[in-house]
C-alpha cells in the first residue's frame, strides 16, 4: 500500500518543525467520540467534526489528530469497525481542505491502514506498536509518520496501580524499545516521534516527575511530542476541573517548550498558538 497521492512526499517532522518560523508545532485534537474526558460528543457526528477541524486550521493548528476511540481511563473499548464508521468520513472531509498532516489516533493497524486510504498521513500510536504487532509492517509499507507514545496494559487498567523505580528512565527506556522494534520492521526512524504518554498509566506525581525531565528524552535526539491539555494532573496541582484548566494547560506547554518538546497535542490551538508564539519570541 501507498499513501495516497500527493501525500508521498510528506515531510519528516524535522523538516515539518524547520519549515516553521519559530520551529514548533501544534497538533489540534478532534475526538469523534461519545465519551472522551474534554469534548466528548461535541463532534461525535460528521459535519460537527470537519467543521471543529476547518476551525482549528484557522487558529493555526499545522496537524489534525483524528480519533474514533476514547483513551481515557477506564474508557470501553471499541471494534476497529466501529472506528472506521467514526473516522474515514471525517478525514475524507479534511482533506478536502487541509494540505498539512492529518493523523489518525488509533491502536490498530486496520484502523489506521483505512485512514491512510482516506487521507491521513500520521499515525499516533498510543501503545507505541504494542496492541497491534501489524503497525510495524503497515509504517514500514507505507513510510508515514508514526507517533510512539508511553504507555502500559489498557485504558480499562493502566490507572489501577502504576509503579516506577524511575519514571523518566523508563518511559525513555521502553520508547527506545519501541523504535528498535519499528526499525528492524523496516520503517524510517527518521519519520518517528516520541511521545512521553502524559497521563497514561502514571500518577500526577509521575507526570510532573517526567515534564520536569523531559529534556532527557529530547536528547534523545527524536522529535518529541507532549500531549498535556487539560488532564487530571493539571486538576491534582490546581484544584480546578477540566473546564477550567487552560491556564495550567499553557504553563506544561512551558515547561515542555523549555524541555525540548516542540510539537504540541492540544485542545485550545489559538490560545497555545499565541502562547508559544509570544514564548518563542521573547527566548
Amino acid at each position: 500500500m501507498k499513501l495516497p497521492e500527493g501525500c508521498n512526499n510528506i515531510p519528516y517532522p524535522c523538516a515539518l518543525l524547520e519549515a516553521k518560523e519559530h520551529h514548533f508545532a501544534v497538533m489540534g485534537i478532534v475526538n469523534v467520540t461519545p465519551d472522551s474526558f474534554f469534548d466528548g460528543g461535541k463532534y461525535h457526528e460528521t459535519d460537527a467534526a470537519v467543521t471543529r477541524a476547518r476551525e482549528l486550521v484557522s487558529q493555526g493548528a499545522d496537524i489534525i489528530d483524528i480519533g474514533g476511540a476514547s483513551s481515557r481511563p477506564g474508557a470501553e473499548p471499541v471494534s476497529p469497525g466501529e472506528e472506521l464508521r467514526r473516522v474515514v468520513p471525517v478525514i475524507e472531509g479534511v482533506a478536502d481542505f487541509f494540505s498539512g498532516p492529518i493523523s489518525i489516533d488509533t491502536t490498530w493497524s486496520s484502523v489506521a491502514r483505512g485512514a491512510l486510504s482516506a487521507g491521513a498521513t500520521w499515525i499516533n500510536d498510543i501503545s507505541a506498536g504494542r496492541c497491534d504487532p501489524g503497525m510495524v509492517p503497515l509504517a514500514a509499507e507505507t513510510g508515514c509518520v508514526v507517533v510512539l507514545m508511553h504507555s502500559r496494559e489498557t485504558p480499562q487498567t493502566m490507572q489501577l496501580n502504576p509503579r516506577y523505580e524511575n519514571v523518566t528512565a523508563e518511559v525513555i527506556a521502553e520508547l527506545l524499545d519501541a523504535v528498535e522494534m519499528f526499525r528492524r520492521g523496516g520503517a524510517d526512524g527518521r519519520r518517528l516521534v516520541l511521545d512521553p504518554g502524559i497521563g497514561f498509566a502514571k500518577t500526577a506525581e509521575h507526570n510532573v516527575t517526567l515534564l520536569k525531565e523531559i529534556r532527557k528524552l529530547a536528547d534523545t535526539g527524536f522529535p518529541v511530542l507532549a500531549g498535556t491539555s487539560r488532564k487530571s494532573f493539571l486538576g491534582h496541582l490546581t484544584g480546578k476541573t477540566v473546564e477550567d484548566r487552560l491556564p495550567g494547560s499553557l504553563a506544561s506547554v512551558a515547561t515542555a517548550w523549555y524541555g525540548g518538546v516542540r510539537i504540541f497535542r492540544v485542545h485550545d490551538v489559538a490560545a497555545t498558538v499565541d502562547f508559544l508564539t509570544v514564548l518563542t519570541g521573547l527566548s
